[in-house]
């Protein structure tokens, strides 16, 4: 019977054991699971990533870290540099939102790829600008002047578009950035010899041409040859039909513009902190459209 006693006694013994093993091993599962769910809910900010061009796109996003971080978003810049990779990683999720394009080159992309990028906001446009070798102003550029532009699509556009607003031709009243112009569309040149030529080219001509000749060069180009906003004849407009369509947007994937996280983007890049730090660091090489 004491043999008996004991045998039960033992496996007794062994089951609570068992038991105890259990439940020890039960909280430890559950700590963890609640340990991932507060650092996902509980003061963690959630992470919004940007691709970007460094210049000056990075910068300016550089800017408002402090800002999302405040609204509860960790803002990440990834930057690129293409111009394509931001517009795949968007659309295949690997970004949240890109910003380093103007909307015709996204349309462009949408339709080359099978994408649905849209723009969610305009934030700035980098300005093409009229300069003059030995000319001091619009009103002293000759009736048979000479005047430079870039040869390349939107650029060409963008240039003749510029000349038509400071008067110097006469363009279709139906010209516009979307449909884009050539030379072959000017209606009057008024005198004047307007000639193409390949966009990186245009500052070295200007340099190197004969006093009184004039030339459209776009924003990056005129950085590179030491030429600035200040010293440009004229300037594209903010208002004008060019830099409306060639802004910089904030780019996104269709239906996510009126999320939270993009609007949240938009509303901190749209700031008057913002608008003065592309005035003040920029000097008219970028201009902010908003």
């Amino acid at each position: 019977m004491k043999k008996v006693l004991a045998i039960v006694l033992s496996a007794l013994l062994l089951v609570a054991a068992l038991a105890g093993c259990a439940s020890k091993s039960e909280p430890a599962s559950t700590e963890t699971a609640s340990t991932d769910t507060t650092a996902s809910t509980d003061g963690k900010l959630e992470t919004l990533k940007v691709g970007a061009s460094s210049t000056p796109h990075a910068e300016i996003l550089e800017q408002v870290k402090d800002t999302l971080a405040a609204e509860g978003y960790d803002l990440q810049i990834v930057i690129y540099d293409d111009y394509v990779l931001p517009n795949q990683s968007l659309a295949d999720g690997s970004l949240d939102a890109n910003y380093f394009q103007h909307t015709p080159y996204l349309n462009s992309f949408n339709a080359s790829n099978g994408t649905d990028l849209v723009s969610a906001a305009k934030i700035h446009y980098e300005p093409f600008g009229l300069y003059g070798n030995d000319v001091a102003s619009v009103a002293d550029i000759a009736s048979d002047a000479t005047i430079l532009i870039p040869a390349d699509d939107s650029n060409e556009t963008r240039a003749l578009l510029l000349l038509a607003q400071e008067g110097l031709i006469e363009l279709p009243a139906d010209a516009s950035a979307e449909k884009g112009v050539t030379t072959l569309d000017i209606v009057d040149a008024k005198g004047h010899d307007v000639q193409p030529l390949q966009a990186d080219t245009v500052p070295a001509q200007l340099a190197n041409s004969n006093p009184g000749t004039v030339a459209v060069i776009n924003g990056n180009y005129a950085l590179q040859a030491g030429l600035h906003a200040a010293d440009a004849l004229a300037i594209e407009d903010a208002s004008g039909d060019a830099a409306q369509t060639y802004a910089n947007i904030i780019g996104c994937r269709a239906g996510e513009e009126n999320s939270a996280k993009i609007q949240a983007l938009v509303k901190a890049l749209q700031s008057d902190a913002v608008k003065d730090y592309i005035e003040k660091t920029y000097n008219g090489a970028v201009v902010a459209i908003f």
